[in-house]
């Protein structure tokens, strides 16, 4: 049996490098799939991994965003003789196997890509015209080919110290392309609705691949904010439900985002996006509920819960709090009545976000968040914790200046009992992330106020030094207010 797996390439793109693995070992176990992976440097954009047989490979494909393409390997080598040794052998040995990819009425085409060097068109031909043994019959067509071939050099990682012969030199047919297109497909330039803090589609779908959403899944989104993260669980077959504190945002009514727009489109909603890209048959609902005041029954569970909380920096960390006045005792039932609102450190929100997962994840089900973090203060024992949670995942994404943030898949191993709500250690939370929106704004080496002072320094010396030149500074402000001036004047 172990001699029908067959060897494959996938070639991956070289962006969100450290996700890789993590949406791949996701995909393998959502489908159970059996592979073997050849490549033990996972940071090499062509990977080199076994499936049992093409169906299987091409299931993999069907949901990878990291993807860019993969190939049935024909041959690979590290020196050049043995990689043409090794093809020509290779087709020899498995010639009526191949014999439909060289017939006279099947067109081809042979690609030369390389990786770290730079070939010119000459230099790609002539490794093209090495292969001549191929035994190819059919016609060129470079727009439409029946067959495609791939050659592929990698020449390292370092653009500063490309090796003076490749690491590795593959040859293999095109089988399947990833899901990469879906990247701008649900691109936020053309999505209907979109706030300060929409996930791109990229990381978006990445998350939905590592929560396993399949064909069915009921998904929830405690911080839903504009409902990224629903477009792409429903795109992957997910029923959405969201839900967040912030009425506005909600209900679409919060200052547009986008500079040219003014005011928001009367039809601007979450299920709008969702009915934009053919999901809104999936779309369940979103209320407006305070999270740290849980509203959900305890028999209602999720396949997986997808969410980006907020981190106070973009958007404000706000929980329900109850405040008594005494007003409260004039107060009447048919009195409109607006919630106070308090901070809700990370701390807290984090530590209820784990209990929640617990409380009404199904079995095996995840929980995909992000955890904001400065760079020097991370250890993996400050990742938040939970008896019943097990921490699958753990992928960086550098932001500005020294802070980052992880993605943190956790699935659920065991049953949640209230038993073990008094258990010592049952949740753990890490405590540098509490300051970490006053570290994020006091960290840099000068304040905003002593930026706009540099700056305006700046601008003062520009003018002194233009004038011992001899130009004369031009305050185009000034001057426009004149002619506008002058404009009206006339018009009088």
């Amino acid at each position: 049996m172990a001699n029908l797996w067959r060897k494959y390439i996938l070639w991956f793109a070289q962006e969100h490098v450290d996700f890789r693995i993590s949406e791949f070992e996701s995909i393998v176990k959502m489908f159970g799939l059996q592979f073997r992976r050849l490549t033990e440097q996972t940071l090499k954009p062509f990977w080199l991994v076994e499936f049992p047989n093409e169906e299987t490979a091409m299931k993999y494909a069907s949901r990878s965003i990291a993807l860019r393409a993969m190939f049935e390997l024909y041959a690979h080598s590290r020196k050049l003789p043995e990689f043409h040794e090794r093809l020509r052998s290779h087709v020899d040995t498995n010639q009526s196997e191949l014999a439909e990819y060289f017939r006279p009425d099947t067109s081809f085409k042979i690609t030369v890509e390389t990786y770290n060097k730079h070939f010119s068109q000459r230099e790609k031909i002539d490794k093209i015209e090495t292969m001549d043994y191929l035994p190819i019959e059919g016609s060129v067509d470079l727009k439409n080919p029946q067959v495609e071939w791939w050659y592929i050099e990698f020449w390292g990682l370092d653009p500063t110290a490309v090796p003076e012969q490749p690491d590795d030199i593959l040859f293999g047919r095109l089988l399947a392309t990833g899901q990469r297109h879906l990247i701008k497909e649900l691109s936020l330039k053309q999505r209907k609705f979109i706030g300060n803090t929409s996930m791109d589609a990229q990381l978006s779908l990445l998350m939905a691949n590592q929560a396993m959403v399949r064909e069915g899944d009921l998904v929830f989104d405690p911080f839903v904010g504009t409902g990224s993260l629903l477009v792409s669980a429903a795109k992957w077959g997910g029923y959405v439900l969201g839900a967040d504190i912030d009425y506005m945002m909600v209900h679409a009514r919060c200052r547009p985002s986008r500079i040219t727009q003014k005011v928001r489109e009367k039809d601007e909603s979450i299920r709008a996006n969702l009915l934009q890209y053919g999901c809104a048959d999936r779309y369940m609902d979103v209320v407006v509920a305070d999270f740290s005041n849980p509203l959900w029954h305890s028999r209602i569970s999720f396949d997986s819960i997808i969410t980006d909380p907020p981190y106070g920096i973009r958007e404000a960390t706000e929980k329900v709090e109850t405040k008594r006045s005494p007003k409260d005792i004039a107060r009447t039932d048919e009195m409109v009545h607006y919630p106070s609102t308090s901070h809700y450190s990370l701390q807290s929100l984090y530590g209820d976000l784990l209990e929640f997962a617990a409380r009404h994840l199904k079995l095996g089900g995840r929980l995909v968040c992000w955890l904001p973090f400065h760079r020097e203060d991370y250890d993996p024992k400050m990742l938040p914790r939970h008896q019943n949670l097990q921490l699958v995942a753990n992928s960086e994404q550098p932001l500005t200046g020294n802070t980052s943030r992880r993605l943190l898949t956790y699935e659920k191993g065991s049953e949640y009992s209230t038993q073990n709500l008094a258990t010592t250690g049952s949740i753990q939370v890490p405590t540098p992330s509490e300051d970490f929106r006053e570290r994020y704004f006091n960290s840099a080496l000068e304040s905003r106020k002593e930026r706009r002072m540099r700056k305006a320094e700046q601008r003062q010396q520009g003018l002194l030094e233009m004038e011992l030149r001899g130009k004369l500074p031009i305050d185009g402000r000034s001057q426009k207010c004149e002619l506008n001036k002058a404009r009206f004047t006339g018009l009088a």
